[in-house]
C-alpha cells in the first residue's frame, strides 16, 4: 500500500472504510425502502432505520411533505421480546435483509391498515392515527397481510395457515398435516431462484384466499452444524439440489367459512409455482416445466379449482422469469414479457409497447389500464418508465442510475442508486402528465425527496467507465487517487461478480463501488467487468451461457482484462488478482485454475464449486438436468480439476451457509490437499451467505487485502 503518497486524511478515510461499510450494513441502513402509496396518491409509507449504523427498522408515512413515524419498535411495550420464528429467519436470509425490527409490512387495499411482525408477534397500526396495537395471534406470526377490506389480518403460524380480526378472533383455515408440510410460505426454491417470496394472496372481496401448500418431504434434507460450537445439535434442512426431487407445491382456495377449492393442473407436467394472484378478474397462477422451457399462465376458477390456458411462453435454453409478471389491467389485458432476438419487450394484451433495444427489467406494479415498469436502453442504467393508452411510453426516472419504484393515485416514488448513491423521492402529478423525472426542472410535477438517513461512505468511487473488446464489454476502472498517469505500473485487481441476476457496472453509486475504489487506494489498479449471462442486454446476451457458465464468463473477462491494459499502460499484466463472492468467488478459484498465465492470486468466497451441488430450479435453468447432461456440470464445476491449481489462492466460507453450502469449499480443499496443491481456508463460523457480523464483514476486506498484496509482491505472477 502506498499509504506514504496519501494525504493524512485520505489515509485515515482508507482506513476506516472497511469498518464503516460493515457497521452501516454495506449502507443500508438509514436508506428509506419497501413503499406503498395510496389510492389517492397523498400518503407513502416507507421503511427506514433512524442512522446509518442503527439496525432497526421503523415504519413511517410520508404526507402533505411531511414524514411521520407510525410505529417504532422500541416504543412497543414487549415488541422485540420473543425471538424470530425459524420460517421468518429463512424468508429474511433468502431476501438478504440486513436490518432488524420492522423489516417488511403490508397494508389493506386503502394503505389505512398496516400490519407487522416483530419477534413473532403481530402488531397493527392505522395511517390515519392513533398508537400501534398487538393483535392477539394463534402462535409466532410470519408474513402477516391485511385483507383488503382491512377487516382481518392473515398469517402463517408454525406451518399453518391463519386469519385472525382486530379483536383477536382467530381462525386456523388450513392445518400443517405434518412436520413437512406448511401452508402460505414460499418453498426455498421459490424464494431464492424465482422471485417468489410469499405464498398467498387474498381475493379482492376479503372473503377468500389462494394459499399454497408445501410438502417438502421428497427433497433432499441436509444438515448444517456449528463447528465452533460442538454442543449444539445440527439443524435439518430440505435443499433441492439439481438433479433432485423439488418439493410439492399445490395451491388451494380457502374460505373464511372454512369451504375448501384445490386448483387443478398438470402438476407432473409443471412443478414449479413461479407466480400467482387474484386480482378483479380472479385468481390467476403461473406454472414453469421442469425443464423451464415452457411457462403457462393459467385463470383458475375459484368455484372449481379447474384452470384455463391463458398465455404460453416457450424457449429452447430457459424461459426467463421477470419480476411482477404476469399482471392485468383494468380491463383484463395480461401484462407479460416477450424475448424477441435480442430484446425482451413488455406486452399489453399481447402487444408490444416498448421498442427494440428498450429490455424490460420488472413490471412494478398495474393502475386501471396503466403500466410501470423498468427498463434498461443502456447496460449502465435502468429507469422507471410507463406506459397508458392515450398516452404512450414515458419514462419517469431522468438523471443517471438504476431506480425502481411504487406508484398510485398519480403518485410515483423513485428510488434506486445515483452517482450520489441511495436515494428516494415522491413525484406528484405524474399519471397524465408528460415525461417527468428527479431533477425537477421547469415544468416537471412537482418532485420533494424522502429523507435518507444512510451514512455518507468515506471513499469517493472514481470509476472510468469503459466499453471493452469486440462484444462491448462494459466495464469500469477505478485507479487509486493519488496515482498519476505514467508514473508507475499498478497491479491489478479484478473485482467481478460476472454471472446472472446481477450487474455491478453502472452509472451509480452502490456499495461495491465503494468497496473497489477501496481496493483500488491500497494500491491496485481495479477492474470490474459484467459479462455475458449478466442481466440487461437482452436475451440473446444472457443465454450465451446456456450448457457452460463457466467459458464464457471466463473469456469476457481475460478479454477485458487485456482490452482495458491497451487502454491504460499503467497496469502491470505481470501482477494480476481477482477476487469475488458466491459466482464471483466461483469465477475467481476458475481464473487461477485455467489461466495462471493471466491470473497470479485469487480470493474466492463462497465459491460454488459443484454444480451438482446447486439447488434445481437456479442450475438446471444454465446447465440442463445433471443425468440427461452430465457433460454440462463437469465443464463448469471446479470439482475434479483441483490439480490444474498453480498460484496462490484463498477460500473463504460460512459455516452456516444454506445457500452454497460450506461443503462446496470443504471438498474442494481436500480435492487440492490430494493433489498436493498449496491453498488457504478462511472459515467463517456462525456465517451464513451473507456474513452478518460487524467484525467480521470488516476484517474481510483488510485480509483480503494482505493476502492478495503479499501473494503479488512475494513475486508470484514473474516468472
Amino acid at each position: 500500500m502506498h499509504s506514504s503518497t496519501l494525504t493524512p486524511e485520505q489515509s485515515t478515510n482508507s482506513a476506516d472504510f472497511p469498518r464503516q461499510f460493515a457497521r452501516s450494513r454495506r449502507f443500508s441502513l438509514g436508506v428509506p425502502r419497501h413503499f406503498t402509496v395510496s389510492p389517492d396518491g397523498r400518503r407513502v409509507l416507507f421503511v427506514r432505520t433512524v442512522s446509518g449504523t442503527d439496525p432497526v427498522g421503523r415504519l413511517w408515512q410520508y404526507e402533505d411533505g411531511a414524514e411521520r413515524l407510525l410505529a417504532d419498535p422500541a416504543l412497543l411495550v414487549g415488541a422485540g421480546s420473543g425471538a424470530v420464528p425459524e420460517e421468518e429467519r429463512l424468508r429474511r436470509e433468502r431476501a438478504r435483509e440486513r436490518s432488524v425490527g420492522v423489516v417488511s409490512y403490508a397494508t389493506d387495499d386503502a394503505a389505512r391498515l398496516v400490519a407487522f411482525a416483530l419477534s413473532g408477534a403481530l402488531w397493527a397500526v392505522r395511517t390515519d392515527g392513533g398508537t400501534p396495537f398487538s393483535v392477539p395471534a394463534a402462535g409466532p406470526v410470519v408474513d402477516p397481510r391485511p385483507s383488503p377490506d382491512g377487516r382481518y389480518v392473515a398469517y402463517v403460524s408454525r406451518r399453518c395457515f391463519h386469519v385472525v380480526d382486530l379483536t383477536g378472533d382467530d381462525r386456523q383455515l388450513a392445518r400443517a398435516e405434518g412436520p413437512e408440510i406448511s401452508y402460505g410460505l414460499a418453498e426455498y426454491a421459490a424464494a431464492e431462484s424465482m422471485q417468489r417470496s410469499r405464498g398467498y394472496w387474498w381475493a379482492p372481496d376479503s372473503r377468500r384466499v389462494l394459499v399454497a401448500k408445501v410438502d417438502t418431504s421428497p427433497v433432499e434434507r441436509r444438515y448444517i452444524s456449528d463447528p465452533a460450537d460442538p454442543t449444539k445439535p445440527p439443524q435439518a434442512i430440505r435443499y433441492p439440489a439439481a438433479g433432485t426431487a423439488n418439493a410439492e407445491v399445490t395451491l388451494e382456495i380457502r374460505a373464511l367459512e372454512g369451504d375448501r377449492v384445490e386448483v387443478e393442473w398438470d402438476r407432473k407436467a409443471y412443478e414449479y409455482v413461479v407466480a400467482a394472484g387474484w386480482d378483479a378478474h380472479g385468481p390467476f397462477v403461473t406454472v414453469q416445466s421442469r425443464d423451464q422451457r415452457i411457462v403457462r399462465t393459467l385463470a383458475v376458477d375459484p368455484e372449481t379449482g379447474a384452470t384455463e390456458v391463458l398465455h404460453e411462453r416457450t424457449d429452447p435454453a430457459w424461459v426467463e422469469i421477470t419480476e411482477g409478471t404476469p399482471a392485468r389491467t383494468a380491463s383484463g389485458a395480461l401484462v407479460l414479457p416477450e424475448d424477441e432476438g435480442d430484446t425482451r419487450y413488455l406486452t399489453v394484451g399481447g402487444q408490444r409497447v416498448t421498442p427494440e433495444g428498450l429490455q424490460l427489467c420488472a413490471v412494478l406494479g398495474v393502475e386501471g389500464e396503466r403500466v410501470l415498469f423498468t427498463a434498461s436502453d443502456d447496460p449502465l442504467e435502468t429507469h422507471v418508465w410507463c406506459h397508458e393508452p392515450g398516452h404512450g411510453l414515458r419514462r419517469l426516472s431522468r438523471e443517471p442510475g438504476r431506480f425502481t419504484g411504487a406508484a398510485r393515485g398519480g403518485t410515483v416514488v423513485l428510488a434506486g442508486l445515483t452517482p450520489r448513491g441511495n436515494e428516494a423521492g415522491v413525484l406528484r402529478g405524474a399519471g397524465a402528465a408528460g415525461a417527468a423525472g428527479a431533477a425537477g426542472a421547469a415544468g416537471d410535477p412537482p418532485y420533494q425527496t424522502l429523507t435518507s438517513l444512510a451514512e455518507e461512505p468515506l471513499i469517493t468511487p472514481r470509476p472510468v467507465h469503459l466499453t471493452l473488446g469486440e462484444r462491448k464489454l462494459r466495464g469500469a476502472l477505478y485507479l487509486p487517487s493519488w496515482h498519476e498517469e505514467g508514473t508507475g505500473k499498478l497491479p491489478v485487481l479484478l473485482d467481478p461478480y460476472g454471472g446472472p441476476g446481477m450487474q455491478l457496472v453502472g452509472r451509480a453509486r452502490g456499495w461495491f463501488t465503494c468497496v473497489s475504489q477501496w481496493f483500488a487506494e491500497q494500491g491496485f489498479a481495479v477492474l470490474v467487468v459484467d459479462g455475458r449471462g449478466t442481466p440487461n442486454r437482452g436475451p440473446a446476451w444472457e443465454k450465451t451461457i446456456h450448457g457452460d457458465q463457466l467459458g464464457p464468463a471466463l473469456e469476457d473477462q481475460v478479454d477485458a482484462l487485456r482490452a482495458a491494459a491497451a487502454h491504460c499502460g499503467d497496469l502491470d499484466l505481470t501482477r494480476v488478482a481477482i477476487r469475488g463472492w458466491s459466482f464471483g468467488g466461483f469465477l475467481a478459484a476458475a481464473a487461477v485454475l485455467y489461466h495462471p498465465e493471466i491470473f497470479h492470486a485469487a480470493v474466492a468466497g463462497a465459491p460454488p464449486t459443484d454444480m451438482r451441488m446447486y439447488d434445481t430450479h437456479w442450475k438446471e435453468r444454465y446447465l440442463g438436468h445433471p443425468e440427461e447432461q452430465p457433460e454440462n456440470y463437469e465443464r463448469t464445476s471446479l470439482i475434479g480439476h483441483g490439480h490444474l491449481l498453480s498460484r496462490p489462492l484463498l477460500l473463504v466460507h460460512g459455516l452456516a451457509d444454506d445457500n452454497v453450502a460450506a461443503a462446496h469449499t470443504l471438498r474442494f480443499s481436500a480435492e487440492l490437499l490430494a493433489a498436493g496443491k498449496p491453498h488457504s481456508v478462511l472459515p467463517l463460523p456462525g456465517a451464513t451467505h451473507l456474513p452478518a457480523d460487524d467484525a467480521v464483514n470488516a476484517q474481510l476486506l483488510y485480509f483480503q487485502r494482505d493476502f492478495l498484496m503479499g501473494a503479488l509482491e512475494e513475486g508470484t505472477g514473474k516468472d
